[in-house]
């Protein structure tokens, strides 16, 4: 489709906000109004949205990515029966991927119905009471690279060569073909606009959907290295530069038509190995934090290591960046083989890891089949991937002051804080399939009672703000 006459004034704007015409003042501040947007909890060093009644949300879910369907066929893996069992095991949070290549084929041309099946699996999420971040994903920049992402027709490498490793996809980010099309993608002002055109197209569609949460800008952004750099410094001037510029540049996009849901910023990879990201202050007022969490070990088909330093580090250097700027945590991919000797203890020491950093997450991926899929062929969890399926409170009314849960004995403990502004019980998750004999509830705190319906424990609170209650759910 073309962009509608609605959209038309908004594609001007951008474009002179990217030519740098706007002042400084109109970027930063639309003259538009913003609509109510959810607001942020911060709990000594961490973040987290809050919904309409300020109760701090936590998120627990998956991601969904069809890669290989294309054109008419697009989303044709991702069925209404996905978030149907998705919520059935307890999970809020979809990271829906899709291409910009598969979105605007030709220039300035959107295939309406790609954003048709985008809107209709929406619907099924609210129909099932998930909210869904959208990701506009790329792997090794896009389809003139053999993958997905970035159009063809917005891909400049130079006529610099280009060797496929399909046993190592990855090292193919490292090829110059490939680093000088993201060079191009962040630099060139055609490009530029463009890719704040087709973000402000799916924002001007989709922007208002109840079953949206937010925007993952990009997935795993990568650059062109400069002579002489290694891999951290090469990822430490990219973040505090081009990085940094091109998520404010896209946040400035997409509030031109949309200023309700959040934007999510990844950092590079290199966070991966333990190193901070340099990246710099996001201007947005509903801006998250979305890294990802892979175990590069594993990530070339080795075993987890439980006495390895891949957790501790990661936490330290994954910390800094949120706490500093008071940005709500989501990762938005981690995984691995549920299949490897040590996945149980793998999947139990990720999940506290995240229970400790973080507000939410998505695993990498809800699908069937091999690999990281959480479930096996025949649509069973897989048994280790199964772990994931825990209680975990989506509204607390206060603040979140310590939470978690101890597989072995299946005993998850809340402890919360209440306080002004926070009204409405706070709502625990329990799957079914957690506690299969059923379960007990002990709250220690005065004037508090619950009830619990389907797979909700509701904790009401009656005493004054600043009381202390901790919710502790065990096996009965």
């Amino acid at each position: 489709m073309r962009l509608t006459s609605r959209v038309a004034p908004a594609v001007l704007a951008v474009a002179a906000l990217l030519l740098g015409v706007l002042p400084a003042q109109a970027q930063a501040r639309p003259d538009r109004a913003p609509d109510r947007a959810p607001d942020r909890v911060t709990v000594g060093d961490r973040t987290f949205i809050a919904d309409g009644q300020g109760r701090a949300l936590q998120w627990r879910g998956f991601n969904l990515a069809d890669k290989s369907s294309r054109g008419t066929n697009a989303f044709a893996t991702i069925h209404e029966s996905d978030l149907k069992d998705m919520a059935a095991r307890g999970f809020n949070l979809a990271r829906l991927a899709f291409f910009w290549d598969d979105l605007e084929p030709t220039p300035g041309h959107y295939d309406r119905g790609y954003l048709t099946k985008m809107r209709r699996i929406l619907d099924w999420a609210h129909r099932y009471h998930i909210k869904v971040i959208l990701d506009a994903h790329q792997d090794v920049y896009g389809p003139h690279f053999g993958s997905r992402g970035v159009p063809d027709w917005a891909t400049r490498d130079e006529g610099l060569p280009f060797w496929p490793i399909p046993d190592d996809w990855f090292s193919e980010y490292f090829e110059p073909s490939v680093q000088t099309a993201f060079d191009h993608l962040y630099k060139d002002a055609d490009l530029r606009a463009a890719h704040a055109r087709m973000w402000m197209t799916v924002a001007s569609a989709l922007g208002r959907h109840p079953a949206l949460l937010g925007y993952d800008l990009m997935n795993e952004p990568f650059a062109k290295f400069l002579e002489g750099e290694d891999l951290p410094a090469a990822a430490a001037r990219f973040e505090a530069t081009e990085l940094t510029e091109l998520w404010n540049r896209l946040a400035r996009a997409i509030r031109l038509v949309d200023h309700r849901s959040w934007v999510f910023v990844e950092p590079t990879v290199i966070v991966g190995l333990g190193v901070p990201t340099r990246m710099g202050h996001i201007d947005d007022p509903h801006a998250g934090y979305a890294p990802h969490f892979y175990e590069s070990g594993m990530e070339t088909g080795a075993d987890y290591d439980p006495n390895g330093t891949f957790i501790p580090a990661y936490e330290a250097a994954i910390s800094d960046y949120p706490t500093r700027h008071r940005m709500p945590v989501i990762v938005g991919e981690w995984g691995g083989n549920p299949y490897v000797p040590h996945a149980r203890q793998f999947v139990t020491d990720m999940t506290a890891s995240l229970d400790r950093f973080s507000s939410g997450w998505t695993w990498w991926q809800w699908c069937r089949g091999g690999g990281y899929c959480f479930l096996d062929q025949t649509g069973a969890a897989k048994p280790n991937a199964q772990l994931l399926v825990q209680p975990y409170a989506r509204a607390v009314a206060g603040d979140p002051l310590t939470f978690a849960y101890d597989p072995a004995t299946r005993t998850y403990t809340l402890t919360f804080r209440t306080r002004d502004h926070a009204e409405g019980p706070t709502q625990i998750t329990v799957p079914r399939d957690t506690y299969p004999g059923g379960y007990r509830v002990d709250i220690k705190g005065s004037k508090a009672s619950w009830d619990d319906h389907g797979q909700t424990v509701t904790v009401s609170t009656h005493g004054r703000a600043g009381a202390t209650y901790r919710v502790t759910i065990s096996p009965r």
